[in-house]
């Protein structure tokens, strides 16, 4: 009964939470129950891997996350060099390959259009994301 109880109070905690990436602004906006709460500056997707505008949910949340090379096939372990940072929250797929938010030890390319796709943000503020957000929780990409 109690598990049923703290699932049902955490569903609740997060149910009305969404989010919405505006990419001409490079933010990603989080609201709960209709009313902004607060928003992060975000690199997006350069020309040609462009963050591709929809409605999404979020699929995969990833603490410490190993990065595998898009085009070599390394994987880099979590730690000070991965490209990830501390965490991923995962929103897009084709079935291969993925688009999520997270972190990057290169923390100057914030705010510009410079990743393959995803939704880079400053560790501090990924980390803070990871803690607001579920499995599920709504994820809207505007132009």
């Amino acid at each position: 009964m109690t598990k049923k109880i703290l699932k049902e109070l955490y569903l609740q905690q997060n149910e009305n939470i969404y989010l919405v990436i505006k990419l001409s602004d490079r933010r990603v906006y989080i609201y709960q129950d209709d009313q902004l709460k607060t928003s992060y500056p975000i690199a997006i997707g350069r020309e040609g891997w462009e963050t591709p505008p929809g409605k999404y949910k979020v699929i995969q949340k990833i603490p410490n996350p190993s990065w595998k090379h898009p085009f070599t096939g390394e994987i880099i372990p979590p730690g000070p060099e991965n490209p990830l940072g501390e965490r991923w929250i995962g929103f897009w797929t084709d079935g291969t390959n993925y688009i999520g938010f997270h972190g990057t030890p290169n923390e100057e390319t914030v705010g510009q259009a410079v990743s393959h796709g995803c939704v880079r943000m400053f560790n501090q503020d990924v980390l803070a994301l990871f803690e607001k957000v579920a499995i599920g929780t709504a994820v809207i990409v505007e132009p």
